[in-house]
């Protein structure tokens, strides 16, 4: 088996763990769910919809100063973010897929791989940033309510380090190809002998420097390109500020439908460890174990342990109802259209 499936085995084990200890929370959710207020649930997917607009807005607005884009309007956009949303969530592939996706959908408008990769490049980034910074406010917003516990305190303190020190070395990394050729010389060394520690055999996974040497020379033309037009960067983080924003109040509006209102901090908190989690479990959008982070969390940080699974799970599931089932008419829509694209996974 490869490492993601390890991992994945390990989730499953971990998340019947949960549901075997939970069991009590579990029938307080489900009696809370009896209770939801229906009005106030139905605007989850309003908010879902225009967080999806907002996702394709951080790649928009930049090939728009870029003048790379004319003829593509806000409804079409909107559509093509719901797409690339899909495809994440049916192959994943840590992002890979929705990037190679885009980049086909993009292609039909007269717009270049390179630019198109760029565009997405910049998205991640403003995505990264803005929720960067969304921490630390977060983080400032739960060390003065003295109401949350101080475990959470200090791994929100260590998440908001681990971010600025993945920045560094993101920068570092990507500024520097002699660096980042022993960075992946060293990485393949580390994985490959971490697959043979726990015996996975050598045909079946073997990890070889040169995609790892591909990827950040392309990061690295990225990233001088962007230092030459950081003005361009602007509007993409402002758009990645209200992104964040928007996912969270998706989490919040349905605790206010289940009758509960709480910190959103320790919800931003939440969000951002699972969907850290999303990246690496090969279950559709990190089903599973996205749930299990957040609830584990939002428990720790004081959110009542029935609340916090009924808040967690009513969300997931209509945010993966709404993304697959809206996505995948538009998807099958652009397929008849345009024919089939080789998708990266």
């Amino acid at each position: 088996m490869s490492l993601r499936t390890w991992i994945s085995v390990i989730t499953v084990v971990f998340l019947a763990a949960i549901l075997f200890f939970a069991r009590h929370e579990i029938a307080q959710a489900w009696d809370l769910l009896s209770r939801v207020n229906l009005y106030v649930l139905s605007l989850v997917v309003v908010v879902q919809v225009i967080v999806y607009f907002i996702a394709g807005e951080m790649m928009f607005t930049y090939l728009r100063d870029k003048k790379a884009i004319k003829n593509i309007g806000i409804l079409q956009q909107a559509r093509m973010a719901l797409e690339m949303n899909f495809v994440n969530h049916a192959l994943p592939s840590a992002g890979v897929s929705g990037i190679s996706y885009m980049t086909w959908r993009l292609k039909k408008y007269g717009i270049s791989g390179g630019r198109a990769t760029l565009a997405q490049f910049v998205r991640f980034i403003a995505s990264f940033a803005a929720f960067t910074t969304l921490l630390i406010v977060a983080l400032v917003a739960i060390t003065i309510d003295g109401n949350i516990n101080r475990w959470v305190i200090l791994l929100s303190s260590l998440i908001v380090f681990l971010m600025i020190t993945a920045t560094v070395a993101g920068m570092a990394l990507f500024g520097s190809p002699s660096r980042s050729r022993r960075f992946s010389n060293w990485l393949v060394g580390v994985v490959n002998k971490l697959a043979r520690l726990i015996r996975i055999p050598a045909r079946k996974f073997t990890l070889t420097v040169d995609p790892l040497l591909k990827f950040f020379d392309e990061m690295h033309d990225d990233y001088l390109q962007l230092k030459k037009e950081k003005k361009l960067l602007l509007k993409p983080y402002l758009w990645g500020l209200v992104f964040m924003s928007g996912e969270v109040l998706i989490f919040m509006i349905t605790f206010w439908a289940l009758g509960e209102f709480i910190n959103p901090a320790p919800v931003l908190i939440a969000f951002g460890l699972a969907m850290i989690a999303g990246f690496i479990v090969v279950t559709p959008g990190g089903a599973g174990a996205f749930e299990a982070i957040m609830v584990s969390f939002l428990a720790v940080a004081g959110v009542g342990g029935g609340v916090a699974i009924a808040g967690i799970l009513l969300t997931r599931v209509i945010q993966l109802l709404g993304t697959i089932i809206l996505g995948y008419f538009f998807y099958q829509h652009s397929l008849i259209k345009y024919g089939k694209p080789k998708l990266t996974r």
